[in-house]
């Protein structure tokens, strides 16, 4: 890796210090007392990560046995269902494999029945969630159950568990004599956990080498251990965790680096591991030609994933001729992981707050129940245009009458450190994935700031942890719409429209709570939805 400009005056000014606390060797020593005492407790349960190149072995042989047996019966297609580190990680690990995984990480109804319409002959899930009390993992699992049976076949041979030890979720797959459960390992976090039997279980079974993973993680785990000037861990971390004025929108772009979606696993452990307390580094997630990056703001910092090539290995950044900030990463994707995970780690010492916790997740999660177990009558929409149904607090729509003036009042509230979540509630893979896909440069280049753009529920378990707890700078805009499919949830008394639709409310309610703008904008039809991704697209003249 490479840092310039004022990333690499952060690295001059911290690693020394750095190395004289040996905070590298007491890292991978598993030394809770890193984040001060208030976060002693919780990083004493959390650091396991720090080994699993070498204890996530055990795994190896079990799922190639697993593997082998089900193909054997003709059951090839995984689909996975697991929510934030159940399923980020994953969806890496078989994306830069070139494997086959399907990834169910939404309560969107069409979605889901993505899912369901596969062969189920030839399917087997793999329920992946540390407790299993995961509304979304819970109802997908049920919905699943259900139509294996109706299919004619037995949910028990289809299914595999990856948990933690005594889990309720374990207790369920053992009564229900489920296929296989993977116990995880239980000191390590969600975000953390991309080695453990939460990444490698559905990868190994959709056919990614599993093996060579740890083995890349195990090749440099010894170098971030080590107290050092040239420990790219504390040279990460430092980089992204001390500069100063800190530049704390990370603005990640793939330069062929050969990871796949990588930045959106990143994006997780970033703002989820720092993102509270009031402070944090918020990831943004960019393509190639971001216009945060065209003349990068005093607070955004540019980080360029790269490919590992010859060159890549031995070049070094002259630091004091490069003007430019910038940080460059390249490596493998076993290694390139532990790499983030320890300088995450390393950053969170460096802001001053405990990288292992998450208080602010749990907020939306308990709104969303709330108005689950007490459904009250729909919002009435401010106002209507053109199919859109446009809602949020008078001081906010202050007059508009049209989309455009109330999306105008929003981007208003942005200070010059602020910055933009898009938040939609839908079908990430389908046509609103296609119809939204410039909106999130358009509205960087309208605005002049940092834009995210996240897919609900699943930016829930990442990036909705620094919405609530991180900086109080951004302004929301959350979209929602219909489905096309109904697809009720057996045992409970509520569907995937409705549950999904509590999801978004009650984020919204939760953000209103924190002070935070939300302007809540929900489509009737697909044309709405065209219609106002034209709204949103139109770049600054």
């Amino acid at each position: 890796m490479t840092a310039t400009g004022d990333a690499a005056r952060a690295v001059r000014e911290h690693v020394p210090a750095l190395v004289q606390d040996k905070v590298a060797s007491r890292l991978f020593a598993r030394d809770a007392a890193l984040w001060g005492e208030a976060a002693e407790a919780e990083a004493s349960i959390r650091l396991g990560w720090t080994q699993l190149h070498e204890t996530s072995r055990a795994l190896l042989g079990p799922l190639a046995a697993l593997r082998a047996e089900l193909a054997g019966e003709g059951i090839d297609r995984v689909v996975l269902a697991g929510m934030g580190g159940s399923s980020l990680a994953p969806e890496v690990l078989a994306g830069s494999a070139g494997a086959q995984l399907v990834v169910l990480d939404s309560t969107f109804p069409d979605q889901v029945q993505r899912a369901l319409d596969g062969d189920l002959r030839a399917t087997v899930l793999v329920v992946s969630s540390k407790s299993g009390g995961t509304v979304e993992t819970d109802s997908q699992r049920r919905t699943f159950e259900a139509a294996f049976t109706a299919a004619g076949l037995d949910p028990a041979r289809h299914i595999v568990v990856v948990t933690d030890p005594g889990s309720p979720l374990q207790k369920t797959a053992q009564e229900a004599g489920y296929r296989a459960v993977f116990e995880a390992d239980p000191s390590v976090g969600g975000r953390f956990s991309a080695l453990t039997a939460f990444g490698l279980v559905p990868a190994a079974l959709a056919g990614v080498d599993v093996e060579q993973l740890l083995d890349e993680a195990a090749a440099v785990a010894p170098f971030f251990a080590e107290d050092s000037d040239a420990n790219p861990a504390l040279v990460l971390g430092a980089a992204i965790g001390g500069t100063s004025p800190l530049r704390d929108k990370l603005v990640i772009r793939d330069a062929g680096s050969g990871l796949f979606h990588f930045g959106d696993w990143a994006e997780q452990l970033i703002a989820e591991s720092t993102g509270k307390d009031g402070t944090g580094l918020l990831p943004v997630v960019a393509g190639p030609h971001a216009p945060e990056l065209a003349a990068p703001a005093a607070d955004v910092l540019p980080v360029v994933l790269t490919p590992l090539t010859d060159e890549t290995e031995d070049a070094g950044a002259d630091e004091e001729a490069a003007a430019r900030t910038e940080v460059t990463v390249a490596g493998t994707l076993g290694g390139t992981m532990l790499l983030w995970e320890a300088a995450v780690a390393v950053a969170g010492r460096l802001l001053g707050i405990n990288p292992f916790d998450q208080p602010n997740v749990e907020s939306a999660k308990a709104a969303a129940r709330g108005l689950l177990e007490a459904t009250p009558a729909p919002e009435p929409p401010a106002f209507e245009d053109s199919g859109v149904e446009v809602r949020g607090p008078a001081d906010l729509l202050a007059g508009a009458t049209t989309v455009d003036e109330a999306v105008a009042n929003l981007l208003g509230r942005l200070g010059e450190d602020g910055y933009l979540a898009v938040m939609a509630y839908l079908d990430r893979e389908g046509r609103a994935a296609d119809a939204l896909a410039p909106v999130r440069a358009a509205l960087a280049e309208r605005t002049g700031r940092p834009v995210t753009f996240g897919w609900g529920p699943r930016f829930l378990h990442s990036t909705g942890q620094y919405h609530k707890g991180g900086p109080a700078v951004g302004v929301f805009l959350q979209i929602t719409g219909a489905a096309r499919h109904q697809v009720q949830i057996p045992g409970r008394d509520f569907d995937f429209a409705t549950l999904v639709s509590a999801q978004a409310a009650g984020d919204a309610g939760v953000l209103a709570e924190h002070g935070r703008p939300v302007l809540r904008l929900h489509v009737t039809s697909p044309d709405a939805l065209a219609w106002l991704a034209g709204v949103l697209s139109v770049r600054a003249s």
